[in-house]
């Protein structure tokens, strides 16, 4: 018994009398834990809650369209008509060429880019109308409508923030 210590055991200090002093230092893992999942959440929602270019979006009770892999180009049109391809203004007479190059990327592919069109709702409709068609003559038929979702008193389900409307569900 040689290695026993007084209170029997190998080091131990439980004897009567002999009280272990607390701890003074403050465990930051689970602080750390909080913060990155907070970091996380913050990361993946922030890009969700503001588009680049501010525009009043028409009110739709359609239900979201499930997007591909690749990320759709966000075509703009604000209630002053100016255009935007992402969040880069383009004048009126680049419009063709813009939107032919965009269709030549995916040129040997089957399935066209997917292009998001956003639209002011004070918009005339024509001019909505005059930018698809040119979506459509370089070849982009893939457009989904963008809209917000209608709030109606006599439905009791809760509506999403945001729609996105595929215009190919239509039939057009």
């Amino acid at each position: 018994m040689a290695m026993s210590g007084p209170s029997g055991g190998f080091g131990g200090r439980r004897g009567r009398g002999h009280r272990r002093a607390p701890i003074a230092d403050i465990n930051v893992t689970p602080l750390v834990d909080v913060m990155l999942v907070l970091l996380i959440i913050f990361m993946i929602t922030a890009p969700l809650l503001a588009s680049a270019v501010p525009i009043d979006l028409p009110e739709s009770r359609a239900k979201p369209v499930e997007t591909e892999e690749q990320e759709p180009v966000q075509l703009s049109i604000n209630a002053d008509d100016t255009l935007y391809i992402g969040e880069e203004v383009v004048p009126e007479a680049e419009l063709a060429a813009r939107l032919d190059a965009i269709a030549r990327e995916r040129q040997g592919e089957d399935k066209p880019r997917q292009i998001m069109l956003r639209a002011d709702k004070g918009l005339d409709y024509g001019r909505v109308m005059r930018v698809m068609g040119e979506l459509n003559r370089a070849g982009l038929t893939r457009i989904s409508l963008v809209t917000t979702g209608a709030e109606n008193a006599d439905d009791s389900a809760p509506t999403a923030a945001a729609a996105v409307t595929d215009g190919s569900e239509t039939g057009q």
